[in-house]
């Protein structure tokens, strides 16, 4: 039984589709759209509509931005010898966030997945190995803990170790504030071989 209008079924509907947003939350952004001023509300329709039509892939590490150089490419002060690989862009925004790598970044938009069907071809590895025929000394492996983001570090190892480029991988284990009783044997293991003299 419908309790509302076509429009604000409609409305609800198409906000539903929006990864990690359920019905209620739909319903919430739906009446708070609704109740907003139209002015408002067409500025939001003009933003989502200019951004759709206007960002695309940076040439160079295929970061989303709407020029063709993402600002820390076109940056100079940026390190372009070493490159931290990622899998999407928000990852790239979690270590911009810290302040403190100041290298450029490659982003795969994926990870290696057989079982989804997700292969080398089907990420950006391509134009990673073509970037490293400039002068690069270092390539940061920075992609999840999950099975797929292993397997893709342990594949971009392979393919880049014979050019003698420095391979590395960020260090995982204990998070901050993570009691040990309660974490995994893997990510205690990674933890431990990874540690660093104090």
């Amino acid at each position: 039984m419908d309790y509302y209008s076509s429009h604000i079924n409609k409305l609800i509907e198409q906000f539903s589709r929006l990864p990690g947003i359920g019905t209620k939350s739909a319903q919430r952004i739906a009446f708070h759209i609704i109740h907003m001023p139209k002015e408002q509300v067409k500025q939001m329709t003009d933003a989502i509509q200019e951004a759709r039509e206007n960002v695309r892939y940076c040439k160079e590490c295929f970061t989303l931005t709407d020029k063709e150089l993402c600002p820390i490419c076109a940056n100079e002060k940026r390190n372009h010898k070493q490159i931290m690989v990622v899998e999407n862009t928000r990852d790239l925004a979690a270590y911009e966030k810290t302040g403190k790598y100041e290298g450029v970044y490659h982003v795969l938009h994926g990870a290696i997945s057989p079982m989804l069907g997700i292969g080398p071809d089907d990420i950006r590895l391509k134009e990673l190995i073509q970037r490293l025929q400039g002068e690069v000394d270092e390539v940061i492996i920075a992609t999840n803990s999950s099975l797929e983001g292993e397997t893709t570090a342990m594949y971009i190892s392979k393919l880049i170790k014979p050019t003698g480029i420095k391979v590395t991988r960020i260090a995982s284990g204990v998070p901050v504030g993570g009691d040990l009783e309660y974490i995994d044997e893997v990510t205690l293991l990674r933890a431990f071989e990874g540690r660093v003299e104090l």
